[in-house]
């Protein structure tokens, strides 16, 4: 279980995280969502103890999480927004860098990077060189490496971000099967279907502030099942309605640019935070 309580960053002035209560439970595989600068790389940064919290704390399942708690720092492993890994190295080499950072016998080293690479599709490649390997496949190494530890608890930061449709999908693949091993999942991204189509819960977060947590399903049942959008000379406006009945009577009503599909996350971020970000 991760807990934050009251956790805060500040830089001068200005505040980057503003007094977060959140509580992610074991296993689940949760969403942190919000405009660029709303907070969320500096919440992630600051439960891999990247960065230190002006205020509040985090616990691990109970024990607070500081640069000196090494068990409970071990059960967690980051995946960053930018790739952090030497790119004049192999995948085997990468791999094998980061079990001896760990002190794990070269046996153990060889068997688990072989079980990972083959696991994340990559076993065709380890021999590649980085600088010769895809973006998607850069992601992938990052996720292996990452699971050499065996952590507990991943943190995902934009792990998608630059990746072609094929391979988003692929490693939406490859995180639910993390995520069926039980492995609790802390997820930021700017793409809100990646979020609604992983997702058990998901936080809204904007200027350092949690706005919003519930489950997809209930945020999109709040804002209504049922969109319809009506298409203008300068922009399009979105209708949302609780049934299917409803919405198709609108629709019956308005013009002939009008069309009728159904709600997503992404309507939800919107009608939740967009008024907010345009009113700054």
């Amino acid at each position: 279980m991760i807990e934050l309580r009251g956790l805060t960053k500040k830089y001068g002035d200005f505040t980057a995280v503003d007094n977060v209560d959140l509580t992610i439970e074991t296993g689940e595989f949760f969403g942190l969502l919000g405009p660029n600068g709303a907070g969320k790389t500096t919440t992630i940064s600051m439960l891999s103890t990247v960065l230190l919290p002006t205020a509040g704390e985090v616990r691990i399942d109970g024990k607070k999480l500081d640069r000196k708690a090494s068990s409970e720092k071990r059960k967690i492993s980051v995946i960053t927004q930018e790739y952090s890994m030497r790119q004049d190295m192999t995948m085997d080499e990468v791999m094998e860098y980061q079990g001896r950072l760990y002190y794990m016998p070269k046996k153990e080293i060889r068997e688990k990077s072989r079980e990972l690479l083959e696991f994340a599709g990559l076993s065709d490649y380890h021999h590649r060189v980085v600088r010769h390997l895809s973006g998607g496949m850069k992601r992938k190494l990052m996720i292996c490496r990452a699971l050499m530890t065996e952590p507990e608890i991943l943190l995902l930061d934009e792990p998608t971000a630059g990746m072609d449709a094929i391979s988003r999908r692929q490693m939406w693949n490859l995180l639910r099967q993390l995520h069926g091993q039980g492995i609790t999942i802390l997820l930021t991204t700017h793409y809100i279907d990646e979020a609604q189509s992983l997702c058990e819960r998901v936080a809204l977060m904007n200027k350092g502030e949690l706005n919003v947590i519930d489950t997809p399903a209930n945020l999109i049942e709040e804002l209504g099942a049922f969109a319809v959008d009506e298409t203008g000379e300068e922009q399009i406006k979105s209708r949302y309605f609780a049934r299917r009945e409803e919405a198709i009577e609108y629709l019956a009503q308005a013009g002939e640019d009008a069309s009728l599909r159904s709600t997503t996350l992404e309507d939800v971020f919107v009608e939740k935070l967009g008024r907010r970000i345009d009113q700054k």
